[in-house]
């Protein structure tokens, strides 16, 4: 007599309900929430991968030659005979590889920044729906006051006090953390008012007064019991907010305060392209722009998507 393996039954049976479920079943038969699931994974294995498709590394001056800059798209260089599918810039980088690097640095500083705020305003909020209280009043009007001020400018103002302290030798290197600081700092309010709103509908229910009356602590009750509960609606902000966040890192690094030259991202390549736009050399800034509003229409596609099909609403 053969047993099957119980973890294997197990996983085909956890499986096979996760396809039967009414969120793939919706995924399915939504062709946008597909081709935009696809493009958003191509994107971010681009960008993963970047060292090992990327044509050349252009960020390494040994593999540089400035007869190459300028070269238009899919042309020869009169000069070198080389030729590239994107073109090149002013210094002779490949700009197809210029975007999937630039594109790394871009989708770290989007994902980094929303866990971070995630972490924040679900902590917050949390803290805010179930103590209640003076505690609550302190945080939701810190969150109204940040509300009244538009996201950049916040985004803006850390980061310039950010910079302010650090001394100079040291501010290329911590750039980019400081940049997921500031933008993290300027989003996390709607994950905590989100969070509070649904937190002081899940303690009133009959499960957390069970969990207090065994003697759980509030931290246990918050974390363990009402966390899972409200996390759905997290997921639906995460994943906008992801495109928010690659927005606001590209318009910080346009305005020449985000991510350093050494480390160039989607938006210092359109900043850096910007400057020939009038020149004739329009590829420069061309591709990288569309490559972030290809990235930032997939996602929120696939944001959108999301919120619908996890609200029971709409089903």
């Amino acid at each position: 007599m053969t047993d099957t393996p119980a973890p294997k039954s197990a996983a085909r049976s956890r499986l096979a309900m996760t396809w039967d479920s009414d969120v793939a079943h919706a995924f399915r038969r939504s062709p946008v929430a597909m081709i935009s699931t696809a493009v958003t994974v191509l994107l971010i294995a681009s960008a993963v991968f970047a060292p090992l498709i990327a044509p050349h590394d252009p960020f390494n001056p040994a593999t540089l030659n400035l007869m190459n800059g300028f070269t238009p798209p899919g042309q020869a260089n009169m000069f070198t005979g080389e030729s590239f599918v994107l073109g090149t810039d002013d210094q002779g980088r490949d700009v197809l590889s210029t975007i999937l690097y630039g594109l790394r640095i871009s989708l770290f500083v989007g994902f980094a920044a929303v866990g971070f705020a995630m972490v924040l305003g679900i902590t917050l909020g949390l803290i805010a729906g179930y103590v209640g209280g003076v505690v609550e009043t302190v945080i939701m009007r810190v969150a109204d006051v940040q509300l009244t001020f538009p996201a950049i400018l916040v985004a803006m103002l850390i980061f310039g006090v950010a910079k302010g302290i650090t001394p100079p030798e040291y501010r290329n290197d911590v750039a980019i953390w400081v940049l997921i600081i500031a933008i993290g700092l300027s989003d996390w309010v709607q994950f905590a008012r989100v969070v509070r709103g649904a937190t002081m509908v899940e303690k009133s229910k009959e499960y957390v007064q069970a969990a207090r009356l065994i003697g759980r602590s509030p931290a246990a009750i918050m974390l363990r019991h009402i966390l899972p509960n409200v996390l759905s609606p997290v997921l639906v902000i995460a994943t906008i907010s992801l495109a928010l966040a690659i927005i606001a890192e590209a318009t910080l690094s346009f305005l020449g305060v985000g991510a350093p030259p050494t480390e160039p991202s989607l938006g210092t390549l359109i900043r850096i392209g910007q400057g020939f736009l009038f020149s004739g050399e329009w590829w420069i800034l061309f591709f990288p722009a569309c490559t972030l509003l290809v990235l930032a229409l997939a996602v929120n596609l696939l944001g959108d998507w999301l919120r619908d099909a996890l609200n029971p609403r709409l089903r």
